[in-house]
């Protein structure tokens, strides 16, 4: 039996769509994850600098996550693995992103609103969650800081990650 031609057309357009959409997805997480990855440490790296901190040392405290106090002895090969840890946190938070724009279209159709409310929601999430759970030493409260931070989270990866998103959602 043969398929009549639209019927065919419609067959092989929607099979050509689902690796279209495949890697469209991989695009917008790839390309969302490693934008906000560069400007989140680059600003890190800024903010840490003008307190003193060098950017060894600021990677090697990321690795004390998973080490503890030990990371500060491993050198090269510590800050290597905060740097690892750094842009898997990164593509973490775009992959969630992506996933959660696929059923709230407001996260692609407000994409600057949403993208500033998700950089506020990570900060708040790796501070009040992951950094107690995991190994790192905590600093003291500083109000000062918090507010750095925030900003850094809704301009280096909230924004980042939305606007990419939206870039790779449009039909």
């Amino acid at each position: 039996m043969q398929i009549p031609v639209t019927h065919r057309t419609l067959l092989m357009n929607s099979a050509a769509t689902i690796p279209d959409q495949k890697s469209r997805s991989r695009r917008a997480i790839l390309w969302a994850g490693l934008t906000c990855g560069v400007m989140d440490i680059t600003a890190a790296s800024v903010v840490n600098g003008l307190l003193g901190v060098s950017p060894i040392r600021m990677l090697q405290g990321i690795a004390s996550g998973l080490l503890g106090p030990r990371s500060f002895a491993g050198g090269l090969a510590t800050a290597g693995l905060g740097l690892l840890c750094h842009f898997a946190i990164a593509f973490s938070a775009a992959s969630v992103y992506f996933a959660l724009s696929r059923g709230i279209r407001f996260l692609v159709q407000h994409a600057a609103l949403s993208g500033a409310l998700y950089g506020v929601a990570v900060y708040f999430f790796m501070n009040r969650i992951v950094v107690p759970l995991s190994g790192a030493r905590r600093h003291p409260f500083s109000f000062e800081l918090m507010v750095i931070g925030l900003v850094v989270h809704i301009f280096c990866v909230g924004l980042p990650i939305s606007l990419t998103v939206r870039r790779y959602s449009a039909r």
